[in-house]
């Protein structure tokens, strides 16, 4: 690498000698270094490392050198994170990929080896466990054992992939959650290049969005699609322009009876309504010092629900003092104490301010408990105003049940807790669904604690869950387990229910399971909204059950608290929970901890050994994946008739030179969407409707409905996933003349008919599609798949009036056009309603043309009377290296004709 600036400094740890890139020299020549945010000093020492007069110039150092804060982003460098972070669901489809890869490699006379990953790659398997059973002590053997039959033939290539590619390791199933992990084991802080002796900051990119949770720890990672995780793994640098960073402080102290989740909830809602989509968020003041690492990590973990690109606060003692805890090696702590003093970069209550592009203030006093709901992340609720709320939103909710398509789902026979059968019990309100779920919380032992504590005063009180719960308690780590059974509260939370159904991401991504047997039933007949209450840091419809219409983010002990009354219309002031031994009203204040309870549990539960003892053999697995059947050699064997892995058609007919810009001419549309349509509705990651064309497609090989498992854990099959595309249960379509779910209208015959189905007549007749949309399209998870599936589906363009930040670039990583209306206009008000025929004129030469961020285009839309609107429409291809993507008919071709071009 080049040294231009003359950074390179020594560094010496306990008789050991280290280079690095020294950030304070380079301030001598640019003064405005010393006042850079931390996040964007990261990003510098990245560019000096990494500068080769290619993807990293001299002229990039300067721009960054001398950030100006109030800039609007123009300015494009390119970020070499440290390395790749996958959990199953989305990295499946991005080893399948690399499979894929190979094999064309190999087709284009190239080195197959040469598809590799070049920065080291690690996958945890954390979404695959549902929670079937629950409430039993069999829980977690039954959930792990029905885990394993419907996920052996993923496992088995993720198993190959671990042996086949150099630099991947994999978590095996029932470990954890993929950010719980990394922020106890595999986050480093501080990289060491063995090979040069160079010490450098952790970065990351991640296919969750929430690997923002290690941001707690001062590592600068963010969520990017598998397409660019791909990218990333095999040495192309992730392609940014140089962010606005917002700087929010925190002062003050929680008040009694708070938790860091109404604190996350409460910092959600401030900044999604500030707006800071694709900016930085850096958290300062004295009010950090207030908050443990676990309570940082929370708050870093909900980034993409605030639409942050990252949440991230400095490294200090706090840091140091988790790296012990966690059992990190005692050298490296002292590493990274050393390295980040050196770089001006250890935050102390003296630190200087930097500045930023914006400043917020929250006073950690003012926070009250809270939830969040029933559909959104950023709609926080107080606790004593919930009641009110579900009412305010039951019509709304009825009036959507009532437009639902009737489903038949693929739920299978469910084992469940004594006495869970009172359907009678049910009405509009009932918390059928009360989870423990989730990195957000279940990473934070201080509500943990709390929501043990809660039980264990609810039974002491002699309160038991209502019998129309459905409990669940699936931990981000096993040391969660370890700390509740050492403070005796285990015993407690399972005398509620809350029994361990497996370690993993369940009921936040919509792994909820069925319900039993004659709850569906009952909820469709009746069109009932019933609620779910869950430790998540996700909402949206549709997700977490589809006949669960009101969903409730929480804290863990309220998760508890609402499974105690059964219902989401309580009023938690005036209203108790149920009456004592003695027949005396309990409240939920007379079962709330205290912190000083809390503190006190917290002192003597957590142990550095119990960390030690769970990750000593992290990668081994249990014997279930230890007698997996692995194939081998450098190209997988493919399957043909495999309903999970399949080698997907991204590569056919793929030539050694680029297609260029293809026209987009009589295009029409395959949906008109409104606003806030996440990543679930384009390409949903729970059950697959057994009328679905996904679901046919299954029945149609042989798999029964039980074995459907869903759409998460098929995404390693391109024909499920085409197929699932936009198939949210939820999903309203204007096209679709007010039916709810994923149809549409085919305007070549006027029938209204899945969106899967009328996208294959349009492809028949070789007539490009596009969707229009409103606001914050694709918020939501990182799901390379909503991009995937869109492109697969024929579509060539979106015309949105906002997007999120992933999925735009998702959508240029997959060859699909992303543009977005002029401000103040949409679809309604240019007077579209979809069935128009549209024309990009002159989009060729646009896109073909230097790069200009920002650049317009006219679009025309032709009604079938003749009459024409033209309307004008900003490209969004925002650096120039998505131009190149674009023309190369997305990232993966352009990454493969790179590396079969230079033998």
């Amino acid at each position: 690498m080049s040294n231009t600036f003359g950074t390179k400094a020594k560094l010496k740890v306990n008789q050991t000698d280290f280079t690095y890139y020294d950030l304070p020299t380079l301030a001598r020549t640019f003064p405005t270094v010393s006042q850079l945010p931390f996040s964007l000093k990261i990003l510098l020492e990245n560019l000096l490392r990494c500068e080769n007069g290619l993807s990293v110039r001299k002229e990039d150092i300067i721009a960054l050198a001398n950030w100006n804060p109030k800039a609007e982003p123009d300015t494009e460098i390119a970020f070499t994170p440290s390395r790749v972070l996958m959990q199953d669901f989305t990295g499946v489809p991005a080893i399948v990929d690399l499979a894929a890869m190979r094999d064309a490699m190999k087709r284009l006379g190239g080195d197959p080896k040469k598809i590799n990953p070049l920065q080291p790659a690690e996958l945890v398997i954390d979404h695959s466990v549902q929670v079937d059973e629950f409430g039993s002590s069999s829980a977690f053997v039954q959930n792990t054992e029905l885990e394993y039959q419907r996920n052996q033939e993923r496992y088995v290539f993720l198993r190959w992939g671990q042996n086949s590619f150099q630099n991947f390791r994999v978590v095996p199933p029932q470990t954890g959650i993929v950010h719980q992990v990394n922020l106890e084991y595999l986050a480093r802080v501080v990289f060491l290049d063995p090979s040069t002796s160079t010490l450098y900051p952790d970065t990351l990119v991640g296919t969750d969005s929430h690997t923002t949770m290690v941001n707690g720890l001062g590592v600068l990672g963010w969520g990017v699609g598998g397409i660019e995780a791909e990218a990333a793994m095999l040495g192309q640098p992730v392609s940014m322009l140089i962010p606005q960073v917002v700087g929010f402080k925190l002062s003050g102290k929680l008040p009694q009876g708070t938790t860091a989740t109404d604190l996350v909830l409460t910092i959600t809602q401030i900044l999604r309504k500030r707006g800071v989509v694709g900016k930085f968020v850096e958290f300062f003041g004295p009010g950090i010092s207030e908050l443990s690492l676990a309570d940082r990590a929370t708050i870093a973990n909900m980034a993409p629900e605030y639409g942050a690109t990252c949440g991230i606060f400095p490294v200090d003692h706090e840091t140091l003092k988790y790296l012990k805890t966690t059992n990190r090696n005692a050298n490296q702590i002292q590493v990274v104490e050393e390295y980040f003093k050196k770089q001006e970069m250890f935050h102390t209550k003296d630190s200087p301010i930097s500045m930023y592009s914006d400043v917020l203030e929250l006073n950690l006093g003012t926070v009250e408990p809270s939830l969040a709901g029933p559909s959104r992340p950023q709609d926080r609720v107080a606790l004593k105003n919930v009641q009110t709320s579900f009412g305010d939103a039951l019509g709304k909710l009825k009036e959507s049940a009532k437009k639902a398509i009737p489903t038949l789902l693929s739920s299978g026979g469910t084992v469940v807790m004594p006495g869970y059968h009172d359907t009678q019990g049910l009405k509009d309100g009932s918390v059928v669904i009360a989870a423990i779920t989730s990195c957000t919380n279940t990473s934070n032992p201080s509500v943990m604690v709390a929501a043990g504590l809660l039980a264990k005063k609810a039974i002491d009180r002699g309160l038991q869950t209502k019998s129309w719960v459905k409990t669940s308690l699936a931990p981000g780590s096993k040391v969660v387990h370890d700390y509740l059974v050492k403070a005796g509260l285990l015993k407690y939370l399972e005398s509620l229910h809350f029994h361990i159904v497996g370690y993993g991401c369940t009921t936040c991504i919509g792994n909820s399971g069925p319900l039993p047997k004659g709850f569906s039933e009952r909820i469709r007949a009746e069109g009932l909204v019933v609620a779910s209450v869950l430790s998540g840091n996700r909402n949206f419809e549709g997700r977490v059950h589809p006949d669960v219409r009101a969903n409730y983010l929480a804290s863990p002990p309220l998760v508890v608290a609402y499974a105690l009354t059964g219902k989401i219309t309580i009023d938690w002031d005036n209203e108790p929970i149920g009456n004592d031994s003695s027949g005396l009203p309990v409240y939920l204040r007379d079962i709330w901890p205290s912190q000083e309870e809390v503190n006190a549990t917290l002192r003597t539960a957590i142990t550095q050994e119990q960390f030690a003892s769970i990750y000593n053999q992290v990668f081994l697995g249990d014997e279930h994946w230890q007698s997996l059947s692995i194939p081998s050699g450098d190209l997988f064997a493919w399957n043909n008739d495999s309903t999970y892995i399949k080698n997907p058609p991204f590569f056919e007919g793929m030539t050694k030179t680029p297609p260029g810009v293809k026209k987009i001419q009589n295009a029409r549309v395959l949906a008109v969407l409104g606003d806030s349509i996440t990543t679930d509705h384009i390409s949903p990651a729970g059950s697959i409707k057994l009328d679905s064309p996904a679901g046919q497609y299954l029945i149609n090989r042989g798999v029964e409905p039980k074995d459907f498992n869903q759409y998460g854990a098929r995404r390693g099959n391109f024909e499920v996933m085409v197929r699932g595309t936009f198939a949210n249960v939820r999903l309203r379509n204007s096209l679709a003349g007010g039916v709810e779910g994923g149809m549409t209208k085919c305007l070549l015959d006027g029938k209204i008919m899945p969106i899967y189905d009328a996208a294959q007549i349009y492809i028949k007749n070789h007539i490009p599609t596009i969707i229009l949309a409103g606001k914050e399209y694709g918020s939501g998870s990182s799901r390379d798949w909503a991009a995937k599936g869109t492109m697969l589906l024929g579509v060539r363009a979106v015309i949105a009036q906002s997007y999120e930040r992933i999925h735009r670039s998702n959508l240029v990583g997959m060859g699909v056009l992303p543009l977005e209306f002029t401000k103040g206009e949409n679809a309604t008000s240019l007077g579209l309603s979809g069935e128009e025929t549209f024309h990009f004129d002159d989009l060729e030469n646009l896109i073909n043309s230097s790069f200009n961020n920002g650049r317009e285009m006219v679009v025309r839309a032709v009604r079938s009377s003749g009459t024409e609107i033209r309307f004008k429409v900003l490209i969004r291809i925002d650096t120039p290296q998505e131009i190149l993507y674009y023309q190369h008919g997305g990232i993966l071709p352009y990454v493969l004709r790179q590396l079969t071009n230079n033998k």
